[in-house]
């Protein structure tokens, strides 16, 4: 059976972001596919209907979502719509389960800030309440406070610069570990890589060392 990946971006990014994570996850073995779509024009159902279709079509070997800010919420979204998908894990990267500090400011600028976010404007204000969700779920947090949500205003407690560590806890959660790096920096990781190869095989974290080289 093979293990298949599905990776989404984040708010404003398209797939291209997603060339390093997805290499380093290919290495390990997986079969990765990123799913590239529009984060501010299409509708939120529209692109759910068309992540679940593509899982869908990898059925009945397993399927296992890793998301990014947005790409992650959106992840947790499709796995509770109605109809039966193929089994898997989920790794939320920096994604804010509990609503969007930034993301409130950003909607505070009028007219302008709502356009900017889009149709997810109201799931990344929100975020979710729990997982009630039959899939296991694991969240890497950063906590380098590099980020234009960090020029916005301020950001309660540890954060990535975009996102709080709270903002990424969720009761449900199979497992949550924070990492030395930035928002974008998540991407990039090599101990991202590792902790999310990890999560997906054996729904834990290992040990998460102090500094995070990249």
């Amino acid at each position: 059976m093979t293990d298949h990946i599905f990776l989404l971006h984040g708010l404003w990014m398209r797939g291209f972001a997603l060339g390093v994570l997805h290499r380093r996850l290919m290495e390990e073995g997986f079969r990765v596919h990123r799913f590239d779509y529009m984060s501010v024009a299409a509708t939120q159902q529209h692109i759910l209907t068309r992540l679940r279709a593509g899982m869908a079509e990898c059925a009945p070997d397993a399927v296992h979502l890793v998301g990014h800010s947005l790409g992650g919420l959106l992840a947790l979204r499709a796995c509770l719509e109605p109809g039966e998908l193929p089994p898997g894990r989920v790794v939320c990267l920096g994604s804010p389960l509990k609503g969007s500090a930034a993301a409130r400011a950003f909607a505070g600028w009028g007219r302008g800030g709502e356009v900017l976010l889009g149709h997810n404007r109201q799931l990344l204000e929100k975020g979710l309440e729990a997982w009630p969700g039959p899939r296991e779920v694991g969240v890497i947090a950063g906590r380098m406070p590099i980020g234009l949500g960090a020029m916005l205003g301020h950001i309660a407690g540890e954060h990535d610069g975009t996102v709080s560590v709270a903002e990424t806890c969720l009761p449900g959660l199979a497992g949550h570990c924070v990492v030395e790096t930035s928002h974008t920096g998540l991407l990039l990781s090599a101990e991202v890589a590792r902790l999310t190869t990890q999560f997906l095989r054996e729904g834990r974290f290992g040990r998460v060392p102090v500094t995070d080289a990249g």
